[in-house]
């Protein structure tokens, strides 16, 4: 239909003013300018068309909206408009969008736009192909696939978003992925909010780097400062190094994790797992710290070895680490046993230090009971330091050698209160398939020994010095003693040989210190308090965008007009079809289980 340029501007001020005056009452939708406009019964009866001339586009406004588009097509009954074509929507000095086509109730306060959307805050912009925005909640939603990209922590995809205009916080779910120059984040929901990068994950969850990989069902990831803080089965994967426990800490700048309660660090190069309640991990420094019933096992195939100590700390590369376990450090494996102040392992070279601190001298009413002890099928042996060596390969023990004051010591098989005793400066040992079966004692060598026939019966008690002793065992047993540059000695019977005289001097029979199981590693540990942790919020599935409200708001809209259809009920979303499931939280395993774990079994 043409109209000249007088008619035109009659109708378009007629209409503005009939409209301006009418929404001082109820607030409906105003026409600010168009360049033409007129009334097509073609289309409905009673819509208006607007379209925009060669300077200005179609302008409208709404309750502090402005919207500007090429064309425009209003229903004044129903308070309904829709408009094509460089669609641009701007609410306050913030929020602002564009599309090729949009529609906005001026009952509901509900807009629809599709086609290349673009919707732009301060911190980021989301793009996707429909686009949903109810204003009295300030939610906008798609379901379409959409794109949200921030300078800053890159860029965010997902089947279905949420932006939340008043808490500045957007929410994704299904298929999300975050990708970032340093990393990629997968997750089947992400709360963002863009204003501090801060994003709170839920469900399965993974985040990808160069060198690290994170796994979680609850998280949470700073993106501006690369600090993450992950519960739900939370693992960390560090080149050949794993992390998991109840709550693990990460900073990404610094290559450090952090984990409290339940953890274990596993090395997958080495074969070996720490354990404990409270770790710290330097990636970059090849570091490991953790305490609180901490537990270091070599994993073995046939036979594995288990560390404990009230600190360990595991250092250098994968292919050369050492274990040190500080403060009443003990060792346990089948046929081996030992106790230290302070025990450190050599993976590389097989070679196992038993070490008492120099800060106890020996006049420490402890000092002696703290010296470093080590048990093999029977044997005692006790010095200043003991050296354990064993072959990497066949992973069997190899050697020992006790550095001062060294002293071995067995039970004898028949008497009560008898015990077969070998001293001397240094002691060097030998085995044979885990076994001790060749011993020196090196230097100022005294020994005592109950002599038995054949028949187990007593010959009598031996007593003599000599500068070294060698010592062969066959079947746990004292079979032969050779006496080198012998001083004296002699063979008593048993009812000439005084009580008091069948002890060396730095005797100290510590057989009941002997741990014979995993468990006894941890008998004389204080009881274990754990911290309670807090951790993150439960998930809460997300809001429908046709809730109650909507649906009132909108079964209102059409009232006014029962004869037609209600144009603010169409193009509403459905309903999602797969909502991320909520949660349950992990069982807490009980402090003790850590004890009974047989990883190399």
């Amino acid at each position: 239909m043409a109209l000249n340029s007088s008619r035109n501007l009659l109708f378009i001020f007629t209409f503005c003013l009939s409209i301006f005056c009418f929404s001082q009452e109820k607030q409906k939708i105003t026409i600010e300018y168009a360049g033409i406009g007129y009334t097509d019964e073609n289309i409905e009866p009673g819509a208006k068309v607007f379209l925009r001339d060669e300077s200005l586009q179609v302008h409208f406004i709404h309750k502090g909206v402005n919207m500007w588009c090429d064309k425009a097509i209003y229903y004044e009954d129903q308070d309904f408009i829709e408009a094509f074509s460089n669609v641009s929507m701007k609410q306050g000095d913030s929020i602002n969008m564009v599309a090729k086509y949009v529609e906005y109730s001026g009952k509901t306060q509900l807009a629809y736009a599709q086609g290349d959307v673009v919707l732009t805050e301060p911190q980021s912009t989301l793009t996707t192909d429909k686009l949903y925005f109810d204003r009295t909640r300030q939610l906008a939603y798609y379901n379409t696939t959409g794109k949200v990209v921030r300078d800053s922590s890159g860029t965010i995809t997902s089947q279905i978003g949420r932006y939340y205009m008043n808490a500045s916080k957007y929410q994704f779910t299904q298929d999300v992925v975050l990708v970032n120059p340093d990393y990629t984040l997968n997750t089947e929901r992400l709360d963002f909010f863009p204003d501090n990068g801060h994003a709170y994950l839920f469900g399965p969850s993974t985040i990808v780097g160069e060198t690290s990989k994170v796994y979680c069902e609850r998280g949470f990831y700073n993106t501006n400062a690369n600090t993450g803080y992950f519960q739900r089965n939370a693992k960390i994967d560090y080149d050949n190094r794993s992390i998991e426990g109840d709550s693990l800490y990460f900073d990404r700048t610094r290559s450090f994790a952090s984990a409290t309660n339940n953890i274990t660090v596993t090395d997958t190069l080495n074969n070996s797992i720490v354990k404990g309640h409270y770790a710290e991990v330097w990636r970059s420094k090849d570091s490991v710290f953790i305490t609180k019933r901490a537990l270091a096992i070599s994993v073995q195939e046939k036979d594995s070895v288990y560390l404990h100590a009230d600190t360990l700390m595991v250092t250098g590369k994968p292919e050369h680490r050492i274990t040190r376990g500080y403060y009443n450090a003990k060792l346990y494996k089948s046929d081996l046993a030992g106790k230290a102040d302070s025990i450190h392992v050599d993976h590389k070279s097989g070679l196992t230090q038993l070490i008492n601190l120099g800060r106890f001298s020996s006049s420490d009413a402890f000092a002696l009971a703290r010296k470093p002890v080590l048990w093999n099928i029977g044997n005692q042996m006790t010095g200043d330091t003991i050296h354990l060596i064993s072959d990497v390969k066949t992973e069997k023990l190899d050697s020992l050698k006790v550095f001062n004051n060294a002293f071995l010591v067995s039970k004898d098989t028949i008497s009560e209160d008898g015990f077969n005793q070998i001293k001397g400066q240094r002691l060097i040992g030998l085995f044979r398939d885990n076994e001790l079966y060749n011993v020196d004692i090196i230097k100022n060598a005294e020994t005592i020994r109950y002599m038995r026939n054949d028949n187990n019966d007593l010959i009598g008690i031996q007593k003599s010095k000599s500068g070294s002793i060698n010592i062969k065992i066959i079947e746990k047993a004292i079979d032969e003693v050779r006496f080198i540059n012998q001083i004296d000695g002699n063979i008593f019977p048993e009812s000439d040989f005084p009580k008091s005289g069948r002890r060396l001097r730095g005797f100290d029979w510590r057989g009941e210190e002997e741990p014979k199981s995993l468990d006894d590693l941890f008998k004389d540990d204080p009881p274990l308090i754990l911290p309670k942790i807090k951790g993150l919020e439960d998930y809460v599935p997300p809001e429908e965008f046709v809730d109650d409200s909507v649906s009132e708001r909108v079964e209102d809209a059409g009232k006014s007009t029962p004869e037609k259809p209600n144009k603010a009920a169409r193009n509403l979303p459905k309903k999602e079809d797969k909502p991320v499931e909520k949660l349950k939280p992990k069982p807490t395993k009980d402090s003790t289980e850590v004890k009974k774990d047989k990883e190399g079994q």
